[in-house]
């Protein structure tokens, strides 16, 4: 019967996998009907596309998440409706969790814990979480992932490049071949939890000095490439936060800049999916919100230092009016055809991006900006530029750079942060050079298992 009933689950999933296929495709195809017949029904059709990509809860609708949080990449219309997706999928039974264990511990897989709770704490898109106690003692998450993910994943990444194909005919102002290219990478570098688990000592590495941020330790002996065990981390959500004292949710902001920046600032390496899900907050003895647990390491960029020092070339050249710095920063992270005109438009974005970076005082991160309306009207003056030059290619190495300050500034308006970020980000750049980052980032990498 258990053979039965896994070829049952194998051709449900086809079958969930081949009808949203079909949606959105139909959708593509509605969406290309209505522009060529010059008819506007955008908000329509983003809902559409929504509910087409709503009918699996799997990696498209994280890729699509991904897609809505970088700006201009998607008219507003679809942004804010593939905002609402959820990435929360509905777990898998015991009889799953029971087989994956089996298959990537052993048929004695039940000896190697003090005890394993069947039920999941936590399910997300490619995997869902169980909390367990090892032999030694410590409590630990096991996260262990979806059957058939990798072939799920490639559906997904074809239809996303339906999509981005579709974008590119409807409206060609930003050339997305660099970004399907980026997206599909890190994706697929999610599926490899033995990555993950060098990922996660990278990060062990990093922020060992940073009591601000804990990072869970990962239990080798109970890891697999479909199966990553890390150390339990004690924590609360952190929109549990949001009207708790400012003193309060100012110190978690700054764990938050110094999870995402320092690591980057001082060794090439960014956090690209600063989601909600992937941290909590953890108390100090007294009962305090003392600072963040980073628990998710599934999508990470490791980046040349050459590109860290166009990020600081960009903010001082910003800073100081440098424009030769401005345009070399450009050059390093890949942008082609920088004429005169282009620059212009870049540094829209720039500027909106820096803007908290370069302004000497205590601030919200929007500065009485409407926290729906943050980034908007910057996102439409470079759309509406970018028209009149013709289409730009974005370098893929940028995609989740930008993507981490945009998530971040997200989570810096739910607490309604007010912080001196020029100060937070000097210190975080503090003596740089990029021969000392080429050094940092080749001994944390040694340290955790990962090729220099």
């Amino acid at each position: 019967m258990s053979d039965d009933r896994e070829r049952d689950r194998l051709s449900a999933r086809a079958a969930r996998y081949a009808r949203v296929g079909a949606n959105v495709g139909g959708v593509a195809a509605r969406i290309a009907g209505t522009r060529l017949l010059g008819l506007d029904r955008g908000e329509g059709n983003a809902a559409a596309l929504a509910s087409a990509l709503g009918g699996l809860k799997g990696p498209l609708m994280k890729v699509a998440q991904l897609m809505a949080t970088v700006p201009d990449l998607l008219p507003p219309e679809y942004a804010t409706e593939l905002q609402k997706l959820q990435s929360d999928a509905p777990p898998m039974g015991r009889a799953f969790v029971r087989r994956r264990m089996m298959a990537e511990l052993g048929r004695d897989w039940q000896s190697r814990f003090a005890r394993f709770d069947e039920t999941p704490a936590a399910a997300a898109s490619l995997g869902q979480v169980h909390r367990a106690v090892a032999l030694d003692g410590e409590d630990v998450a096991c996260k262990l992932q979806y059957p058939d993910m990798q072939a799920a994943v490639e559906a997904d990444l074809n239809q996303l490049d339906v999509l981005f194909a579709l974008h590119r005919r409807m409206n060609g102002v930003i050339d997305t071949r660099e970004i399907a290219g980026e997206i599909g990478a890190r994706v697929r570098e999610e599926l490899d939890y033995r990555r993950e688990a060098r990922h996660a000592a990278l990060y062990g590495v990093i922020l060992k000095d940073e009591p601000l941020v804990r990072v869970p330790t990962v239990r080798e002996d109970l890891s697999t490439g479909r199966l990553l065990t890390l150390h339990w981390l004690e924590g609360e959500k952190i929109l549990g936060f949001v009207d708790h004292a400012p003193e309060e949710r100012n110190r978690l902001a700054r764990a938050m800049f110094a999870a995402w920046w320092l690591p980057f600032s001082r060794f090439g390496v960014i956090h690209g999916d600063p989601h909600l899900g992937n941290y909590t907050v953890f108390r100090d003895g007294e009962g305090q919100p003392a600072g963040i647990n980073l628990l998710d390491y599934g999508c990470i960029r490791i980046f040349p230092p050459r590109f860290v020092a166009g990020v600081v070339d960009l903010y001082r050249g910003l800073l100081e009016g440098d424009d030769a710095r401005v345009v070399h920063a450009y050059e390093v992270w890949g942008f082609k055809g920088l004429k005169r005109e282009l620059i212009d438009v870049l540094n829209i974005w720039a500027r909106f991006i820096y803007g908290p970076l370069m302004d000497d005082r205590v601030r919200t991160i929007a500065d009485g900006v409407e926290p729906g309306q943050y980034g908007r009207r910057e996102a439409h003056r470079v759309h509406m530029a970018l028209k009149e030059l013709g289409p730009v290619t974005v370098p893929r190495e940028f995609v989740f750079m930008d993507r981490a300050a945009i998530g971040l500034g997200a989570v810096f308006l739910h607490l309604k942060a007010e912080l001196n970020f020029h100060h937070l980000f000097e210190e975080a750049i503090d003596g740089f050079s990029e021969a000392t980052v080429t050094r940092r980032q080749a001994d944390a990498l040694r340290a955790a298992g990962l090729t220099a």
